[in-house]
């Protein structure tokens, strides 16, 4: 019998795939790998001492935006051998270490169950049936089952994670588990979303990986932008490369920002803009005399003209103020604010500037934060200067939105499927079996991302009645703060309300039976509604 020839193509594309694998580049996906993905979480790869052996690792994360399908990325980028990954479960949160095991799905690699990767090297999961909610927590659990060597990790994740004995990576949750304060070995969790606007990676030290912000709270700056970006409409992914301690010009806590630029930015998943932010005061509080703000400022642009070689945008930050903290002396605060200028100066290179700076300083004292927003220790602003960090980001930077909504509206209540009525002198109900005109609404865009709703019925702006203590009710000739709302879109396609007067969602209460009112921290069926044009 004769043998078929084999190729020539194929057989170059198999050598490749082989050589490839056997150098510990990047262990790859499946049927899925031409899609297009973004990045919806990250965490910058660090090398550690942690060994483990025959353990699971199950670790917590917080979403930016939503898909309709998930990947993994697992790193061994500082280890000094190979590791192998098993048994790799991907779930929803319930709370602590407890999953919800409806949602539970097997993540496999190349078809496979297990994948072993070199030292330095990467694996990439195949797609995974799962549906990713936007800013909600997801878990995976991954199980070593053989010696690792020294792990990569990233050691300041602002979330507790769980260690356990034996495989039990398909458990609803892990009784006794160690408990640990970092990431282990996982990189990315990206997702598929028709929708996507790209990525956006917040490259920076500990300002920017959350020292400062309330563990497992999502307080950090950037998960604070990432619910800002998705307030206004816009899907765009947020992805935290902070590391703590971490410096533009020297490696030490991390790689430096310039020798990891190429892993934590050009190649993040969809990645289409860069702020770049609190490394150089680590450079300048970490020696005596500090490095001229000229040896940053080249450096600087060096990853901007980096960035723009791959058509990616650079956000410069200007630097916080460190007075009062152990690095700081005259000759640093003079080199800090020489950087300052440079960034806010026109021939600087930056696609835009994120003044954290002036979001931060106290303006009777300008070398010190805010009282109001300083940890006490004179370096990290506390959760309310992390928010306003997070506030200086022009949104515009990032375009416009994705979920545009028709002037005129009907909503329909997800809680028992009527409309929701604006009666004349009552408080709004979901209460109508079609959308008339009592259940119209005309939407007035009060801009970023900000709207008032108009009932047809009497021409009456909605209102969160006595700041959203009270049900909503449509009785005020103008809008103000109490009129104001955010209509986001969930991923499954439905909508919910948000009361800019105390930040919290709208409720058919009562499933339906009761009166709307602005009192729910989360979105559910009773805060779900489907958007009906008129």
């Amino acid at each position: 019998m004769t043998r078929a020839a084999v190729p020539r193509p194929f057989l170059v594309a198999t050598l490749m795939a082989i050589l490839l694998t056997a150098l510990g580049a990047v262990t790859t996906t499946s049927p899925a790998a031409a899609a297009t993905w973004t990045g919806t979480w990250a965490a910058s790869p660090q090398n550690s001492g942690t060994t483990f052996n025959r353990q699971t690792i199950r670790q917590v994360v917080h979403t930016s935006i939503g898909g309709t399908s998930a990947r993994i990325q697992l790193s061994n980028a500082f280890g000094n051998q190979a590791v192998t990954f098993d048994d790799v479960h991907v779930a929803r949160r319930t709370s602590d270490s407890g999953v919800d095991l409806a949602t539970d799905r097997v993540v496999t690699f190349g078809g496979q169950r297990s994948v072993t990767v070199a030292a330095g090297g990467l694996a990439v999961s195949d797609q995974i049936a799962f549906t990713v909610p936007a800013q909600a927590d997801i878990v995976v659990s991954v199980y070593l089952p053989s010696p690792t060597g020294p792990a990569t990790y990233h050691q300041t994740a602002t979330q507790t994670n769980y260690i356990a004995s034996g495989d039990v990576s398909g458990n609803a949750s892990l009784s006794g588990a160690q408990q640990t304060g970092s990431y282990y070995f996982l990189a990315n969790v990206d997702v598929q979303n028709a929708a996507s606007q790209g990525a956006v990676v917040t490259l920076g030290a500990s300002i920017t990986d959350g020292v400062g912000s309330a563990n497992n709270a999502n307080h950090r700056w950037p998960n604070r932008l990432a619910s800002r970006l998705i307030d206004s409409g816009r899907t765009v992914g947020v992805l935290n490369q902070g590391i703590s301690g971490n410096r533009l010009l020297a490696d030490g806590a991390g790689q430096s920002a310039p020798h990891r630029f190429d892993r934590d930015v050009l190649n993040q998943p969809d990645a289409r803009w860069v702020i770049f932010t609190d490394d150089p005061i680590n450079d300048l509080g970490s020696s005596n005399p500090p490095p001229s703000a000229t040896s940053l400022i080249n450096a600087a642009k060096d990853l901007i003209s980096r960035a723009h070689a791959r058509n990616i945008k650079f956000i410069c930050a200007t630097l916080t103020p460190f007075r009062g903290s152990g690095g700081w002396n005259q000759s640093a605060e003079d080199q800090r604010v020489a950087y300052n200028n440079f960034v806010r100066g026109s021939g600087s290179g930056c696609d835009a500037v994120l003044d954290a700076d002036v979001a931060t300083r106290d303006p009777g004292n300008p070398t010190m934060f805010l009282p109001a927003y300083d940890t006490g220790d004179h370096l990290h602003p506390n959760e309310a200067g992390l928010q306003a960090i997070a506030n200086a980001v022009d949104l515009g930077w990032f375009g416009g939105t994705t979920t545009p909504v028709p002037a005129q509206i009907s909503l329909r209540s997800r809680a028992n499927g009527l409309f929701v009525t604006a009666p004349n002198g009552s408080a709004l109900i979901a209460n109508g079996a079609s959308a008339g005109t009592a259940q119209q609404f005309e939407q007035v865009n009060l801009g970023n991302g900000n709207f008032a709703l108009k009932a047809r019925s009497n021409g009456q702006f909605v209102s969160a009645e006595a700041a959203g203590a009270q049900p909503l009710i449509a009785n005020r000739a103008s809008a103000g703060s109490w009129e104001t709302f955010q209509l986001l879109r969930n991923s499954d396609g439905t909508y919910s309300l948000k009361a800019q007067v105390n930040g919290k969602y709208v409720c058919a209460d009562g499933g339906g039976a009761q009166p709307l009112i602005a009192n729910r921290a989360a979105v559910g069926p009773w805060e779900s509604f489907d958007l009906v044009t008129s």
